[in-house]
């Protein structure tokens, strides 16, 4: 049985719940859902709410590259390059309207590292984000 080592990534936002950014098993990470919340603000990148919770403005781009970088924070905290992932994990609260546009900023970011890929609707996240990733990537050396 292999062991496998917790990994807390400063970089990134802080989880939701008790669960930490990342495990290692040998050469394989497995980063758990990754979403856009600013690290330094815990705020929703595009998003802006009324005191009574209505949406006032949001941008799903802003999320979509948000939830890149927060990503590539976790893989670097953890020793691996965004060139290391082989399967990413795509939740989308709202399929039919954001799914063109997801697809199109992927592909600006996966130009030459084109890992396997899953994108899944679901009715809601944790919190008020619209978009979350679950990455495994496979560290050489």
């Amino acid at each position: 049985m292999s062991s496998s080592e917790k990994i807390d990534a400063p970089s990134a936002p802080k989880p939701v719940g008790l669960y930490p950014h990342a495990r290692r098993v040998g050469n394989l990470l497995f980063l758990s859902g990754i979403g856009p919340r600013d690290p330094a603000t815990d705020g929703v990148p595009g998003l802006k709410r009324s005191p009574a919770g209505n949406y006032m403005e949001f941008d799903f781009e802003a999320q979509v590259h948000s939830v890149f970088r927060n990503v590539r924070a976790v893989l670097e905290d953890s020793g691996a390059r965004w060139e290391d992932l082989v399967d990413v994990t795509v939740f989308l609260v709202n399929m039919e309207r954001d799914f063109h546009t997801f697809n199109r900023i992927y592909a600006e970011y996966f130009k030459d590292n084109q890992p396997c890929r899953t994108t899944v609707g679901i009715d809601s996240l944790p919190t008020p984000i619209a978009i979350e990733l679950k990455c495994i990537a496979v560290i050489s050396g």
